[in-house]
């Protein structure tokens, strides 16, 4: 099992969400924003949601320690890790175009003040 932690300051990523022309709203799937847009701090909410994108590529990443990254960095597609809750706000990651499927990742979100943070724990397949 591997390991992976975020933290992610609320106010500075928002300030960073406003900046005309910034394409960072491009890291979330369609679904996410969607979700997001109906949350009354949406900023907050997408910190979150970028803590856990971030928790789990070192998660990952950790997994592949000593052997060669299976996607190069550049080339994350940021919007293919998706959290997706349940009816009750649990969440968990869907993964979808190129990333490994044989992946399981297990993620915790939390929210303090003006701080996300996320948990990763990756158990990869044999």
């Amino acid at each position: 099992m591997f390991v992976g932690i975020d933290v992610v300051h609320v106010s500075a990523f928002s300030d960073q969400l406003e900046i005309p022309g910034s394409r960072f709203l491009e890291v979330f799937h369609p679904a996410e924003l969607r979700r997001a847009s109906a949350k009354p701090r949406r900023a907050e909410h997408l910190a979150g949601l970028w803590a856990a994108k971030e928790a789990f590529i070192k998660a990952w990443s950790q997994s592949r320690y000593g052997q060669a990254p299976l996607i190069a960095a550049d080339a994350v597609v940021w919007a293919d890790i998706e959290v997706v809750p349940d009816a009750w706000g649990r969440v968990k990651l869907q993964l979808h175009g190129d990333l490994p499927d044989n992946l399981h990742p297990e993620i915790s979100i939390s929210h303090d003040g003006d701080y996300a943070t996320a948990i990763c724990l990756v158990s990869p397949t044999p």
